[in-house]
């Protein structure tokens, strides 16, 4: 195979995906071109259709069509509560359970001092912001039960001690060490509803 050549190239680029190696990445790579018009042009398009349409909501960071997304601009959620998110997969983790009804703010990640993730890579000023102009009543931190998690989640709270908003975190449930985007919806489910004061 021509090391610099397409079909190597796309092999690195599907070896890059999380989750996907380099032996997986090359079966992909030979299925894909085994179906080219039914799966792969197609595949194509919707990658390129997804690149040019969906964009981040500039008010919780959620992935839509449009901005502010669907979930912001719906007047039947009640925007008196804010759940804290690290990654969209976690939205959509508890939106899958229907237990919620609040708005979100997706932090795009957690403070991770190994990784050099610190507060200013996040959008943890943004949502200081929030805060302070649409007056949440509750701060819900939905954070993973890891270090990372509970590190990010002590920030938050330190940086909303002066404000006038309960803070809450996910109860029991949720196994320490535990990502929400791998739990099952009676997990989160139960969580949620269990959630106490720091």
């Amino acid at each position: 195979m021509h090391q610099d050549g397409p079909l190597n190239h796309l092999i690195k680029m599907l070896g890059g995906l999380p989750g996907l190696g380099n032996r997986s990445a090359r079966r992909i790579a030979l299925h894909l071109l085994g179906q080219r018009s039914s799966l792969m042009i197609p595949l194509a398009e919707a990658l390129q259709r997804a690149a040019d349409e969906i964009k981040a909501c500039t008010t919780c960071g959620n992935l839509d069509v449009h901005n502010p997304c669907s979930v912001c601009v719906d007047t039947k959620r009640d925007s008196s509560k804010i759940c804290v998110v690290a990654q969209v997969s976690d939205l959509w983790a508890i939106e899958r359970t229907s237990a919620y009804r609040g708005v979100y703010h997706v932090l795009g990640g957690l403070l991770s001092a190994l990784d050099g993730i610190g507060p200013n890579e996040l959008n943890i000023s943004r949502l200081i912001t929030r805060t302070d102009t649409e007056k949440p009543k509750e701060i819900i931190l939905a954070l993973s039960a890891t270090v990372d998690g509970q590190s990010t989640a002590h920030y938050i709270t330190d940086q909303l001690d002066s404000k006038q908003v309960e803070i809450t975190h996910l109860a029991h449930g949720v196994p320490v060490g535990g990502e929400l985007d791998y739990l099952d919806d009676g997990t989160i489910t139960t969580a949620l509803r269990s959630r106490k004061s720091n």
